[in-house]
């Protein structure tokens, strides 16, 4: 039989471009965001006399109009935030299940789904979509604790008022918006109001070939902030809001109901250190997040080799210390994996003053739950995911329960200097975030990268125990070592499939701070705030 390899095509490549993002940079404050739109939120009020924690909740409210695919006001989420002289501290508005959840409404059809996670199937996919998917949106609490313990008493017109005029304006119509609502259109076609807002005349917005992409409504979702920002953001659990809530989701069979709104409360808590090499303390959100893994890998991480360069054996280690920790993790979690698109954003957050604030908040899946609320414009959460179907797991649906997630948000401090911050920074990617998170860390703290040079460089992802993807543009010699250690994926870093995370990074030096944004998120960017 002839060798017929000389004649098979060569493998595709979707961009053939070199892409950068410029940093920004300044001692006025930076806002780094996947959105440009609501960095520009968050320097305006930067710029009005806000502080970090103001404009952080200002991006965020901004986001759920213009990144509705990847939080919103139906999210849930965490913060860090650190303030220089104080210790760093987190705002955790994490999911939490209805105190009506009922796990036998989750039946098991005795086959795997391979989603977002690859655990047992459900029948009719009731925890990955629709009304009984939701978890109790809790980031509007968590954005209201924010702005009340850590800033300085702005005005709601000054927070909300860029949210509003970027709802009032619409979505733009442009490709991205298409290629994002496009991967979620076959649910979104199921419930009614998710279809009349996202699928005008049962498809996908298509941009217009030439000139302008335009914009189009997000059903009544500009009236729901006004609404917060007229009669204060308790309303959403309290008030007029909670009732319409409520009243759309009973309608749509879901249990999440009045008294899990009424009883909806962020809390802030004392931050989980973690040491780094002996030079620096990594401060994060602890807890039921992807910190206690962090930790492990940074443990082992403490003992690679540190160059002028990140190597073979640096990239060969790191991926050890990963697969190690992910079969910890994931010991209690069956052969749970995740599969698909995740649904998250990362705001990275410094003012002139050197508070940093850094924030994960999330929809769960792209576009969550897929479901609309009529009556508020509410994109929901599909939060049910996060917990394994099966009954009796470590990780299993119960009613008021607190599931394991991947978020990380991280501020970073000299050793001995706690209340120092130096350093902000998270991503999005579901179970991809842990990895870009501490190989962000890597380049900066141990390689001496500046922001801007540590975004661009091509990175590994290691999600679970078994296997490391790889960025094709790294050298030979690292791919030759990965690959000897067990199976390696080598792809192309793009837009879609998103096969890395999307971190965004501050670094203060002195009275002045730098920020990069993903390079491959076509919205994102990094805005410096004038002095």
């Amino acid at each position: 039989m002839p060798d017929l390899s000389a004649y098979l095509p060569p493998p595709h490549t979707s961009q053939h471009w070199v892409l950068t993002k410029p940093a920004a940079s300044g001692s006025g404050g930076v806002v780094v965001s996947q959105s440009r739109a609501a960095a520009e939120a968050g320097v305006a009020v930067l710029e009005a006399g806000g502080n970090a924690a103001d404009a952080a909740v200002a991006a965020a409210f901004a986001l759920a109009a213009v990144e509705p695919w990847n939080s919103g006001l139906g999210g849930i989420g965490f913060a860090i935030v650190h303030r220089p002289g104080s210790a760093p501290q987190v705002v955790d508005f994490g999911p939490v299940a209805s105190a009506r959840v009922d796990p036998s409404a989750y039946p098991l059809t005795g086959r795997w789904k391979q989603d977002l996670f690859a655990w047992p199937e459900v029948v009719g996919d009731v925890n990955i979509h629709g009304p009984l998917s939701f978890v109790i949106p809790s980031s509007v609490a968590g954005y209201d604790l924010l702005r009340e313990r850590f800033g300085t008493g702005m005005g709601l017109d000054r927070l909300l008022g860029p949210a509003i005029a970027l709802a009032q304006r619409g979505l733009p119509q442009d490709w991205f918006t298409l290629l994002k609502v496009s991967s979620s259109a076959r649910v979104l076609r199921l419930y009614e109001e998710s279809a009349r807002i996202y699928l005008p005349d049962g498809l996908p917005p298509n941009p217009p070939y030439q000139g302008e992409p335009g914009f189009f409504p997000l059903g009544r979702l500009a009236e729901t902030l006004v609404r917060l920002r007229d009669r204060g953001l308790r309303d959403f659990y309290e008030g007029v809001i909670a009732a319409d809530l409520a009243a759309d989701i009973a309608a749509l069979g879901g249990v999440v109901d009045a008294a899990d709104l009424a009883g909806c409360r962020a809390a802030v808590r004392t931050s989980t250190p973690i040491d780094w090499r002996g030079t620096h303390t990594l401060h994060t959100a602890g807890g039921l997040t992807a910190a206690p893994t962090m930790a492990a890998v940074v443990a082992e991480m403490n003992h690679l080799p540190v160059g002028d360069e990140p190597r073979a054996d640096w990239f060969r280690g790191f991926a050890r210390a990963m697969r190690g920790a992910y079969a910890e993790r994931l010991a209690g979690l069956g052969a749970a994996k995740e599969t698909a698109e995740t649904c998250t954003t990362h705001l990275t957050v410094t003012d002139g003053e050197g508070m940093m604030v850094s924030v994960t908040t999330t929809l769960l899946s792209s576009m969550g739950s897929r479901v609309v609320l009529p009556r508020t414009g509410v994109l929901m959460n599909n939060g049910m995911m996060w917990f394994d179907p099966q009954p009796g797991s470590a990780n299993a649906i119960r009613p008021g329960a607190r599931p394991l997630c991947n978020m990380s948000p991280v501020t970073v401090s000299p050793a001995g200097e706690e209340t120092n911050p130096v350093l902000a920074t998270g991503a999005s990617g579901g179970r991809r975030i842990l990895a870009s998170v501490l190989q962000m860390l890597a380049f900066t703290l141990d390689f001496g990268m500046e922001p801007e040079r540590a975004a661009h460089m091509p990175r590994i992802d290691v999600s679970g125990p078994d296997g490391v993807t790889a960025d094709r543009r790294l050298p030979t010699e690292v791919l030759g070592v990965l690959a000897e250690d067990g199976p390696l994926e080598v792809v192309e870093h793009a837009v879609l499939p998103v096969n890395f995370a999307c971190p965004n990074l501050i670094l203060r030096k002195g009275n002045a701070a730098t920020g990069i944004s993903d390079v491959m998120s076509p919205w994102s960017a990094a805005l410096a705030a004038r002095p």
